[in-house]
């Protein structure tokens, strides 16, 4: 049976929702394989998580339950999943594409001596074998691979590029916990302690919404009308690497391939002229609204809307027309 493993993100006992989005791209794929989708989660008190990861698709679920693996230490991860990996014989493991899945993945692959696609597209199969899609040369080309069935197949996948299915309540897998013991090699790095810079505003990797702005912005001060508008949309805040470059807003916020790719449902830049870097870390999002005052700015080639206009003028108007709507 050509069973697919899908790796659940969690933090702090909260799933990240593309977790749920690559559970029903291993579902759709082993229809295809003659498998079932199943699901692996590491963490410290997991085993509550088992009955959400089942809602959403997951026939079985093996868990790795450790107080050392509270927080991600890159070494004790690989040999949880590894060890997963050696329970459950999967010939696909899916890996969301976050800082953490990358990682994760590059080192469980070195250590099964699998075959790895990083940051895919599309995922189609082709036989046995995985056809991955991944965007090249800062956007411009598609690239198509296909990983070999000889070995284990690993990919991490792109968020926001398949959608979840709704979660099915009374859903019941099989749960299995997989026991690990870590070497002393595993040991040498430990999380001693994790100090938030989180300003409560959503990681623009996580957010259906993104609101980005550039160096127009001027200060740090102006960015406040893009917080504002990304309040009223539930979303997250980003910005343009110039900006993140003069200090209006940290680099964890950067959107571009220096910074983060996002695929968000609705991406709305603000005096962000379009510098291909920055095209190729946002041009996958389903709607993109560009609001600049330079009628051939590049970012309007991608644009799915444009907006001629000064941002100062337009951003607070359409904060308050949300707010009028939201009552």
């Amino acid at each position: 049976m050509s069973n697919l493993l899908v790796f659940i993100e969690q933090r702090d006992g909260k799933i990240l929702p593309a977790s749920f989005q690559l559970l029903a791209l291993a579902d759709k794929l082993a229809s295809s394989m003659g498998g079932q989708a199943e699901a692996c989660v590491v963490g410290d008190n997991v085993s509550g998580l088992t009955d959400t990861i089942a809602s959403y698709g997951a026939k079985k679920v093996y868990t790795v339950e450790d107080a050392s693996l509270a927080r991600y230490v890159a070494s004790q991860y690989t040999t949880a999943l590894s060890a997963v990996i050696e329970a459950a014989s999967p010939k696909v493991v899916l890996i969301p594409t976050t800082f953490m899945g990358r990682d994760l993945a590059s080192r469980t692959a070195a250590r099964k001596h699998a075959a790895l696609a990083i940051d895919c597209t599309d995922i189609s199969v082709e036989g046995a074998d995985l056809i991955v899609e991944k965007s090249t040369y800062a956007g411009k080309l598609a690239a198509k691979f296909k990983l070999s069935s000889a070995v284990l197949q690993i990919a991490t996948v792109r968020s926001n590029v398949y959608a979840a299915s709704e979660p099915q309540a009374g859903a019941s897998a099989e749960v299995q916990a997989v026991a690990v013991s870590f070497s002393d090699h595993d040991k040498r790095l430990t999380c001693k302690e994790v100090v938030s810079t989180s300003s409560g505003v959503k990681d623009v990797t996580e957010g259906d919404v993104v609101v980005s702005g550039g160096r127009a912005l001027k200060s740090e001060e102006g960015f406040k009308i893009i917080y504002d508008l990304a309040e009223m949309l539930d979303g997250a805040v980003g910005a343009s690497r110039a900006a993140c470059d003069a200090g209006y807003q940290p680099h964890s916020r950067q959107v571009g391939l220096t910074g983060k790719v996002v695929t968000p449902k609705l991406y709305i830049a603000c005096g962000i002229d379009g510098a291909i870097q920055h095209l190729a870390g946002m041009r996958g999002s389903k709607v993109i609204v560009a609001i600049n005052t330079k009628a051939d700015a590049p970012i309007y080639k991608v644009a799915t809307y444009g907006c001629v206009i000064d941002l100062f003028t337009l951003v607070p108007l359409l904060t308050a027309e949300l707010e009028r709507l939201k009552g």
